[in-house]
């Protein structure tokens, strides 16, 4: 084959492909963009929302702030200053009390969620990172301890957010864990164990190990998960290289290994629509969830650099991503509508 034959087929296959994904329809819409030019370099971290009160709170950890905007503007409302590297955050409405994990300070700092001045400490190992919250039993689940904490080992720490203390805790066999996801309608508590490749169910009533579930070899550190508890499915990402891996929640076997956005950081799974988002640096991805053991790549949306944190609101049908301050380009709370 010539030079200009294999040009021109070249040109070719590559408008055939970019046809076929133009062919795709938008299912995530950028609606809004709220720049924030008081931050500089440095990530974001995980996001949290009160829906009662039409707020999002989001860890801007490496600015050691916690923002607070208005759910609907996406406004700027707020910022708490007194943190050093904020990562998760659950609000309870019925105390009226926001509960921040900072992972340099090593607790769980407390603020009145009115005034948003601290009303309390809950202390814990340096290291505090990823958390999730029980309303049932309003204990927040924390991982903390670890190489961020310089520790051999990580832990779970179980804080009872009502009387503001930590309970128990548990020695994981690994000192770098990322991520949690629990269970609605029975005891698991799913965990990924970065270090180890692995995802471990624990009873979280107990804290007994009940499986570990290995990994796929080519789908390394795993570092964001999520729960589609209906359709019995786990999905993870990892960063190495960036994948979307799903497990049957009862077996934990692999049932789908999809390539996707490095640096992921969350994920979220959209049940009404059967879609999962999947924040990475640069891009997000959205796939469709035909079946629960087959999943097709929907979307791919250039975001931004370190973008990789984000919160799915399914009440309001909106996709909130942080896209980090850097270099010349300054940092900004997108937001996307769901669309159907």
């Amino acid at each position: 084959m010539n030079k200009l034959k294999a040009t021109i087929l070249g040109a070719l296959v590559i408008g055939m492909v970019a046809g076929a994904w133009g062919a795709k329809k938008a299912v995530l819409e950028l609606s809004k963009s709220v720049p924030l030019a008081s931050l500089h370099d440095g990530d974001f971290d995980h996001f949290a929302v009160d829906l009662s009160g039409h707020r999002l709170f989001s860890a801007a950890e490496e600015n050691s702030k916690l923002l607070v905007f208005d759910l609907s503007s996406a406004k700027l409302i707020h910022t708490i200053s007194d943190l050093k590297a904020p990562h998760s955050m659950v609000y309870r409405n019925d105390q009226r009390k926001l509960f921040v994990v900072d992972g340099d300070l090593g607790s769980v700092k407390v603020y009145d969620g009115s005034s948003y001045k601290p009303v309390g400490d809950i202390k814990l190992r340096d290291g505090a990172d990823s958390s999730v919250y029980d309303p049932s039993t309003k204990y927040l689940y924390v991982i903390d301890g670890g190489d961020d904490g310089h520790l051999p080992n990580s832990y779970i720490a179980v804080v009872d957010t009502t009387n503001g203390k930590q309970l128990k805790e548990l020695k994981l066999d690994s000192n770098d864990v990322e991520a949690m996801a629990l269970e609605n309608s029975g005891p698991r508590l799913f965990v990924n164990i970065r270090g180890n490749n692995t995802v471990e169910v624990f009873d979280r009533h107990n804290l007994t190990k009940l499986a570990t579930w290995p990994l796929p070899e080519d789908a390394k550190k795993p570092t964001a998960i999520a729960f589609d508890e209906n359709g019995h499915r786990l999905l993870v990402g990892t960063r190495n290289p960036g994948k979307l891996v799903v497990l049957n929640s009862d077996t934990g076997n692999v049932v789908a290994d999809l390539p996707s956005a490095s640096m992921v950081d969350d994920i979220a799974y959209d049940a009404a629509h059967k879609r999962i988002y999947f924040a990475g640096t640069d891009f997000l991805y959205v796939f469709q969830q035909n079946d629960s053991d087959h999943y097709t790549l929907e979307q791919r949306i250039p975001t931004g650099f370190r973008a990789k944190t984000a919160i799915f609101v399914p009440q309001l049908e909106r996709y909130y991503l942080g896209v980090p301050h850097h270099e010349a380009k300054t940092a900004e709370l997108r937001v996307y509508k769901v669309l159907p």
